[in-house]
């Protein structure tokens, strides 16, 4: 039996991977290391796999494309309607495998390394901007307390 569709629920070290048939039939159900990860998925035949979007969900959604499979990304809160029962990676990956075949479902694109490397540099520029209205707040209120009152910049 072939696998259609996968549910990847990413962690540290250890992922879980639950696989289905074309008509819904759990194949497997596994925890892989992250270092034998890809070699697993290189002996799947081209599939659907889903994952929750997370830090770390773009990186193993490249790496996924190139094995030739096609990789949807989707938001944690749209999977959790499809746990069944109690909260860990197997039921998880499960949910991700159900979640992934939906026809309503809304994914992410995966962006590229480039896309992915400017980021960085937005959220540190937001926090110096942050950073510096705080410094100058403090400043101000500072001098206040000291009986001087300057201006407030708009």
């Amino acid at each position: 039996m072939t696998v259609k569709t996968a549910g990847l629920d990413l962690a540290k070290d250890v992922f879980q991977v639950h696989g289905i048939s074309g008509n819904g039939r759990m194949i497997f159900n596994k925890a892989i290391k992250r270092v034998k990860l890809l070699s697993f998925f290189e002996t799947l035949p081209p599939c659907t796999v889903g994952m929750e979007a997370c830090g770390p969900s773009r990186h193993w959604g490249r790496q996924l494309r190139k094995l030739g499979h096609d990789v949807k990304l989707m938001p944690a809160g749209y999977v959790k309607p499809y746990v069944k029962r109690g909260k860990n990676d197997a039921v998880d990956a499960e949910a991700i495998c159900e979640a992934v075949r939906r026809p309503a479902m809304r994914f992410f694109e995966i962006k590229t390394e480039g896309q992915q490397a400017i980021l960085p540099i937005h959220r540190t520029r937001d926090l110096a901007a942050r950073q510096r209205t705080q410094l100058a707040n403090m400043i101000r209120s500072l001098l206040r307390e000291f009986g001087h009152i300057g201006p407030v910049a708009v």
